[in-house]
């Protein structure tokens, strides 16, 4: 597996991505099956990244999520805090309808059942055909824990 760094053309987001090797990335590059997650442009490239270099084998490297957000500036902490407040927020009203996100949504637009705030699961190419046909669909900024894997 290699991991790259890629970037839209049109804003400039970098996200990561994961493939079985360099020529898988180019494979689907060439074939325009990549997208970027945050706002679908498929105009995506390598972004500059620095490269891995690992430990020494007799070392043992620790790292945790919380020490990983123990290494954030604060005020990306306090950003991240507030955006994760702001979408907790606007999601009391809204639904958790899990996978069923696609045919909730295209039910509520046919108007077989009500419409709802409802929030869900979607992969990009259903997310991509629900704005083609016109559905009215956003992406989370934060991560959503389904409620059954709460606690």
């Amino acid at each position: 597996m290699i991991v790259f760094d890629l970037q839209c053309a049109s804003v400039g987001h970098v996200f990561e991505a994961w493939f079985a090797n360099s020529a898988a990335y180019e494979d689907q590059r060439e074939r325009g099956l990549l997208a970027c997650p945050m706002c679908g442009d498929a105009d995506v490239g390598k972004a500059l990244m620095a490269p891995y270099v690992g430990a020494k084998g007799n070392q043992i490297v620790t790292t945790t999520p919380a020490s990983l957000a123990a290494a954030l500036p604060e005020e990306i902490k306090a950003t991240l805090a507030t955006i994760a407040k702001a979408q907790a927020e606007a999601l009391k009203g809204s639904t958790w309808v899990g996978s069923n996100f696609d045919r909730e949504a295209r039910a509520m637009d046919a108007g077989d059942i009500p419409t709802a705030t409802i929030h869900g699961q979607a992969t990009l190419a259903q997310a991509k055909a629900l704005v083609e046909d016109g559905i009215g669909v956003m992406p989370l900024p934060m991560p959503v824990i389904p409620p059954e894997q709460c606690n």
